[in-house]
């Protein structure tokens, strides 16, 4: 399979990838940079495809990242 094949995910991980890239769009990233850590996102959640033979396939899914995400967009206007 080639690098940056998408092949393996599924249609759900492709939109998730989508959102979190529309996000970081949002803040002002360059489009490859936003993409890049969408599916950097995408990959430390799910562990790569969920499709027979993604890497991902079976294991649980890490929630984490996602939260960061969320966590750290609302905590502007705070001081720390």
């Amino acid at each position: 399979m080639p690098q940056g094949d998408k092949g393996k995910y599924t249609d759900k991980q492709k939109r998730q990838a989508a959102h979190i890239e529309q996000g970081y769009e949002d803040r002002g990233l360059p489009e490859d940079e936003a993409r890049r850590r969408a599916w950097a996102t995408v990959n430390a959640m799910d562990h790569g495809g969920k499709k027979p033979g993604g890497g991902g396939r079976g294991k649980p899914v890490n929630r984490a990242p996602a939260r960061k995400g969320g966590h750290n967009s609302h905590a502007h206007g705070r001081h720390h």
